[in-house]
């Protein structure tokens, strides 16, 4: 008897459904699966008898045949076990009941217990999107689940097979799980706040300015000078996630099996800080089986390298490519998986080896040629792909004894939220599909000369910069990018909307020689 059920798969951070053909016939004992299984799923045949035995259920003696469609993609993982068992019970008649609208995932174990698998939020995305109403899952996946859940659609949590059984022939119903509940759940709030940062008032405008346009930015300065402190309070002040974004994080996070039953959603934008020795695959992702690496986990969010020079260099060289395309995709003999990875990069490192090099204490023991070795490390194009570079000095005894509070991470948000509202405004009003995703930092040639246009006045300024520096023709748009940014945020100050005919008004000759005094660390250290 043939019978047909419905599971999903993750390729990359998404899923896709999966349709599982089971041909029983009462003949010698044998299982065969086909489709592209990997290894896990061809070993499912012992966990699959062993576990309905357990449950009370066993498979009847004959041929199984499994058919995994689409043929032609390779299926990774356990979860489509228990369709399989399902579409085993259907063909030998233990079970009668239409699954047409069903979905089943799930790993099945020795004791008959549904067990968790990673990958389930993309995975159920993909079986609603293909039209099943009614999805199992395993218990201990059933909060991260059922973040998709909408009206008309039902996610049950199934813990053992005989519960699945008793549901499926009426015996004894299994309560669906709460509709999307997303609103429900409270965002972490963090005690890390802008006001704790005592002075280094340039690299807090820096830092609100990198916020607001979505900039990479990197901190120079010796050690204490506060570079790790404002860089881990920076996700305090950028806009919260919408439902979408935060579901483009949560899926990846799940893919990586990265989420608990404690942390089902990802409410506030991520914040990694790998360590400088881990390896290339780790942070842009790879493997023989290629999962998300650390750019693709900051999805919608920071990356902050710390000890910028200390990470390998050939770790380093592979950021360049997905800092510009805000994806990285992974080819290996077993296919190409592409992950996104639109994140906010934050360098910090020390001027020198022993960190004091150019500091007025002179405690700088490092020689000339050392210090050139270890500036060395971080490259000329990666340097370019930087839109922000600040010098952040020794704090002064003053600025560290003064008890007064700085401005908070609320005013900062509120601030830069209204900044990255006008050029949202700009984008849609120039009619571009995507604009609620769009940022200044991702603005193309052809945006940079309708939002960022120079009269004659800015126009020298911009050529007396770039002949001086030697600016690339990416470092000038970089410029160009950040200025647009400091012009929106003054327009926020200034409770301005529309000037001269562009929302967040025209660049001005001192948007200009901000963003370019932003821009100068290069030549101070990195001038040979």
């Amino acid at each position: 008897m043939l019978s047909v059920t419905y599971t999903a798969a993750t390729y990359g951070a998404d899923g896709y459904e999966v349709t599982v053909e089971c041909a029983f016939r009462r003949s010698l004992d044998s299982f065969e699966i086909v489709g592209l299984p990997d290894a896990a799923i061809r070993e499912s045949e012992k966990r699959i008898f062993t576990g309905a035995e357990s449950a009370g259920f066993p498979i009847p003696e004959g041929e199984i045949s499994i058919n995994l469609a689409p043929a032609d993609k390779r299926k990774e993982g356990t979860a489509i076990e228990l369709a399989v068992l399902v579409a085993i019970y259907k063909s030998c008649n233990i079970l009668d009941c239409p699954a047409d609208d069903c979905c089943f995932i799930g790993e099945i174990s020795f004791s008959g217990e549904i067990r968790p698998v990673r990958g389930v939020l993309g995975m159920v995305i993909a079986a609603i999107a293909s039209g099943r109403r009614e999805i199992y899952v395993p218990a201990a996946n059933i909060r991260e689940a059922s973040v998709a859940c909408r009206e008309g659609v039902r996610i049950y949590p199934v813990e053992h097979i005989a519960q699945l059984v008793f549901h499926l022939t009426g015996k004894e119903a299994i309560e669906p799980a709460d509709v999307n509940p997303y609103e429900q759940l409270e965002a972490y709030v963090s005690r890390e706040d802008f006001s704790q940062v005592k002075g280094q008032y340039r690299a807090k405008r820096a830092m609100t300015c990198a916020a607001a346009g979505s900039h990479n930015i990197l901190l120079i300065g010796p050690p204490g000078s506060g570079k790790s402190m404002l860089s881990k309070r920076l996700p305090t002040i950028l806009p919260r996630m919408s439902y979408e974004e935060a579901l483009e994080a949560t899926k990846i996070h799940s893919c990586a099996g990265m989420l608990s039953e404690d942390t089902p959603f990802i409410l506030e934008r991520p914040f990694r800080s790998p360590h400088h020795s881990l390896s290339t695959a780790a942070l842009v992702g790879g493997g023989k089986i290629p999962m998300p690496g650390e750019i693709s986990l900051a999805h919608n969010g920071v990356l902050f390298l710390d000890e910028f020079p200390e990470f390998r260099k050939d770790a380093l060289e592979g950021l360049r490519q997905p800092i510009e395309d805000k994806c990285v995709t992974i080819t290996r003999a077993a296919g190409r998986v592409t992950y996104p990875s639109a994140f906010m990069m934050v360098c910090a490192m020390n001027p020198c080896k022993c960190g004091y090099y150019g500091s007025p204490s002179g405690k700088c023991t490092c020689k000339p040629n050392d210090i050139r070795d270890y500036l060395a490390k971080i490259s000329g194009p990666m340097l370019d792909r930087i839109d922000i570079q600040i010098e952040m000095p020794e704090l002064s005894f003053t600025e560290l004894v003064n008890t007064a509070p700085g401005e908070p991470s609320s005013e900062i948000r509120r601030k830069v939220e209204a900044a990255r509202n006008l050029s949202r405004d700009r984008f849609r009003e120039a009619g571009y599909a995507d604009y609620a995703s769009r940022s200044n930092a991702l603005m193309e040639s052809d945006e940079l000369r309708r939002f960022c246009d120079l009269d004659e006045t800015c126009r020298k300024i911009m050529e007396n910069v770039f002949e001086k520096t030697g600016l690339s023709a990416r470092g000038y748009d970089r410029i160009l990018r950040v200025a647009r940014t400091l012009a929106d945020l003054e327009a926020v100050d200034r409770e301005i909307v529309k000037e001269d005919g562009i929302i967040g008004g025209r660049l001005k000759k001192q948007h200009l020689l901000e963003a370019a005094q932003m821009r100068a660390l290069d030549k101070k250290y990195w001038k040979n």
